[in-house]
């Protein structure tokens, strides 16, 4: 049966449970619930975990349709990303969409859709193979990067989060570069803490992109311990095994929260990061950021953080270091990446968001009084 129309506007929006798009999804909802809009996330991959649900259940105007459907990137076949794509597609007219908000654009390819397509562009495997690896990408690799062609040429507008990615996304893809929106987070209470000693990392520690294997060898020649949260095997089959680092495992949002509220030090030696949430959120929370040396950090971060050669071990150690046994150098560097942490809120993210959808349906996603103004 098909779902009545609504006064408020409708996106339905593609997500998984696996990485940082979750926690992306969940942000840009709530935000827009706060205007008014209402969501439709359509969950791909692994189901979400209990915590991950309730994350859910707590955003005003959510709906949450969780498909076990495959993940373009762990498909065997083409033809099983367009089976899913058609599933969204029945979705998406289902409930009556205005927007069609794909955090995976390969989804497009198919065409059809009922409703205006904006593709988020948050990582892909041919700009992850550029930077990760050397030679030419496995026969795998060849279809999806083609199928997601299609999709990136199919949607009706691109965005993403970065300039840098933007334009690698272009060059990869021989699409205009996509418009950038910067994404956000809300970030924690102002709060004075004593700080310790230590660093810490988080994210997708399997995926080769995070280089989670430097941090480790850099953490057997730092005088302070590393700790990193995340998990340690992905659902491709992924794995990395730390030596030095010590493992916390998958942790909750309240659970990193909390390691950022005490840890001094927040480093990425990540290789392949189109924004990274988890350096938002370290510096929304007061740590000193040593940051891999890539475009996509300088982007967002020249000024606020240390910058240092994304393969060299030594040189992480002694900027962690540093950086931990040195309070005064380490207030100064917190206090600089907290304040332009200020740039990628929630608000901003919607807003922006919000300006990407409005052509597509003035009507139903009008512009705020001083916009208009403007």
């Amino acid at each position: 049966m098909i779902a009545p129309r609504r006064s408020a506007p409708r996106v339905l929006m593609t997500a998984d449970a696996v990485g940082g798009v979750w926690t992306y999804a969940l942000d840009l909802a709530a935000g827009l619930g706060r205007t008014g809009v209402e969501t439709t996330l359509v969950v791909l991959g692994p189901a979400p975990a209990a915590h991950q649900r309730s994350e859910a259940a707590a955003v005003p105007g959510l709906t949450l349709i969780e498909t076990e459907l495959p993940l373009d990137w762990t498909a065997f076949e083409a033809a099983e990303v367009l089976e899913v794509a058609a599933a969204v597609r029945g979705l998406a007219r289902a409930h009556r969409a205005d927007v069609i908000h794909l955090n995976t654009p390969a989804l497009a390819a198919l065409g059809g859709f009922s409703a205006p397509v904006v593709g988020a562009c948050h990582s892909c495997l041919a700009t992850w193979w550029s930077a990760v690896k050397e030679g030419p990408p496995p026969p795998d690799f060849r279809w999806r990067t083609q199928l997601l062609w299609r999709g990136l040429h199919a949607c009706d507008v691109l965005v993403a989060p970065t300039r840098a990615f933007a334009q690698a996304t272009a060059a990869a893809y021989e699409v205009p570069a996509p418009h950038r929106v910067w994404n956000g987070r809300a970030g924690p209470p102002s709060t004075r803490t004593a700080r310790e000693a230590v660093v810490f990392t988080s994210g997708r520690l399997w995926d080769e992109g995070k280089n989670m294997a430097v941090l480790d060898r850099a953490a057997a020649l730092m005088r302070r311990p590393l700790y990193a949260a995340g998990p340690l095997k992905g659902p491709n089959g992924a794995e990395v095994t730390l030596r030095s680092a010590r493992a916390l495992g998958p942790l909750t949002g309240a659970e990193v929260r909390a390691w950022l509220g005490r840890a001094a030090v927040f480093a990425s030696a990540a290789v392949y990061e189109p924004f990274g949430l988890g350096v938002l959120e370290a510096a929304q929370a007061g740590c000193a950021l040593v940051l891999a040396d890539i475009p996509t950090f300088r982007e967002l971060w020249e000024g606020a953080a240390v910058f240092v050669e994304p393969h060299d071990a030594a040189a992480f150690a002694a900027a962690c270091d540093r950086l931990a046994e040195d309070p005064a150098e380490r207030e100064a560097l917190a206090g600089q990446a907290r304040t332009r942490a200020g740039r990628y809120s929630v608000e901003a993210m919607c807003q922006a968001m919000l300006g990407v959808y409005r052509p597509f349906a003035p009507q139903l996603f009008p512009a705020r009084s001083e916009e208009a103004a403007a």
